[in-house]
């Protein structure tokens, strides 16, 4: 029956306001995804995601900027390599004006892209593989909140982009969050860097929050194992094709 998927909320217990969830996701995530799978919503946590990334992305145009990032992306690319170097040019010049616009445009799509995706195979994970009664309307709304840690990563990045010297910020790897910050991009196997930089202290983050949400939207038919296993199959299928495309060179 639908109402086993939404746990009982405590008749005696006030129902969270928007603030309390945007705090209560950090300081006490299991009371505030019960109260997110009882009353699935998700526009204010998009919107604060998609300003945080927005402010990160303005400041690398307006501090950093595209062309020493672009420059580097596109020389140690293998297929890059095989052209000549007026080809190699007009990639670039290409790049300078399609990058730019486009990285604000990918500021506020990718979130609800990626939560779409994601979440309409954590959702036949759960309900085809667990038989755990679930809706979507949930797992979008878990997959909001849980998002919430990418905000403090994009902070962080960005106090680190002014400490640093300009040419020498990576927006890819912002800082030591994961073991991709510790090896040699240009030198390293493209597979293996692709895997360590996933492996990132943000992403573990969302990933645990995401299990925990979907626990809370599950109720007592889905443990918490099987709603981390929901979230951590399609992501490590991600990450391995990602790694397998960077190392062919069709990705950077």
């Amino acid at each position: 029956m639908a109402t086993d998927a939404v746990p009982a909320l405590d008749s005696e217990r006030p129902q969270m306001g928007q603030f309390s969830r945007l705090t209560g996701v950090f300081f006490d995530p299991k009371r505030t995804f019960e109260d997110i799978a009882g009353r699935p919503t998700f526009l204010i946590p998009m919107l604060v995601t998609i300003v945080s990334a927005m402010a990160l992305i303005y400041a690398f145009n307006t501090h950093v900027g595209w062309e020493g990032y672009l420059h580097r992306l596109l020389d140690n690319n293998a297929r890059m390599q095989q052209l000549t170097a007026e080809q190699r040019q007009q990639a670039f010049n290409l790049q300078m004006r399609i990058v730019p616009i486009g990285s604000y445009a990918s500021a506020i799509l990718a979130p609800a892209f990626i939560w779409l995706i994601l979440g309409g195979i954590v959702l036949g994970i759960i309900k085809g593989l667990l038989g755990a009664p679930i809706r979507f309307a949930q797992v979008f709304a878990v997959m909001a909140y849980a998002w919430l840690p990418r905000v403090i990563f994009s902070a962080l990045s960005i106090v680190v982009m002014y400490l640093k010297p300009p040419d020498q910020f990576d927006l890819q790897n912002s800082f030591a969050s994961n073991p991709g910050a510790f090896m040699d991009p240009d030198k390293a196997s493209k597979f293996l860097y692709t895997l360590a930089s996933s492996l990132d202290i943000f992403n573990i983050w969302v990933i645990l929050l995401m299990a925990v949400g979907l626990k809370a939207a599950g109720g007592k038919r889905l443990s918490f194992g099987g709603a981390l296993f929901a979230v951590v199959l399609p992501w490590g299928v991600f990450v391995l094709i990602r790694g397998a495309l960077a190392a062919a060179g069709l990705s950077n």
